[in-house]
């Protein structure tokens, strides 16, 4: 099996596997890490279907005066909006929700990038759903990287990579944050 179908396999297993046994948890409890506090541009996104929820973390960042960039899709990569909060501010593109509003056109002071996954390894590597989105944008930010994962999806296994992938710097659950060496 090539790397293409391992990897299509693994996302289709992982994700009956999270619907099977979906729970909601909060990640608002993020917002108090060392990273997130000393940071001021925080990126993250707006989870969809059975994804870790991001809505209570996103909103606690905004109470803290940080300012929020969520990404919008245009056509095979992210551009990334300023959002305040305001549900009116936020439309549905599909199944997902994207910001309106002008795009932010330097990154560079991005300090903290709050990424989706499916599963992440011991490694920090991640399986993503599958679009590429998040590998295209990864290296264009300098920031520290951590994916919302549930609580079972750390894999002790390896997830197969390829050359384009990063390690993020971190995972967390609802219950913690596992910081990886990089």
């Amino acid at each position: 099996m090539g790397m293409s179908e391992e990897k299509i396999s693994l996302r289709n297993r992982y994700r009956r596997e999270r619907s099977e046994r979906y729970l909601e948890h909060s990640f608002e409890h993020l917002a108090d890490t060392a990273e997130f506090s000393k940071a001021k541009i925080i990126a993250s996104y707006i989870s969809y279907a059975d994804e870790p929820d991001t809505s209570a973390l996103n909103l606690a960042l905004i109470k803290c005066g940080k300012i929020l960039l969520l990404p919008r899709i245009v056509g095979k990569d992210l551009e990334w909006v300023r959002w305040d909060g305001e549900q009116s501010q936020i439309s549905q593109s599909k199944k997902i929700a994207e910001p309106k509003g002008p795009a932010v056109t330097d990154l560079g002071d991005v300090e903290v990038i709050v990424v989706p996954a499916l599963r992440i390894d011991r490694s920090g590597y991640r399986l993503g759903q599958g679009g590429g989105f998040y590998d295209r944008a990864l290296p264009n930010v300098s920031a520290f990287s951590i994916g919302l994962i549930h609580p079972d999806e750390i894999s002790s296994e390896d997830l197969p990579r390829d050359d384009w992938d990063i390690p993020l710097h971190a995972a967390a659950t609802p219950d913690l944050v596992i910081r990886f060496q990089k």
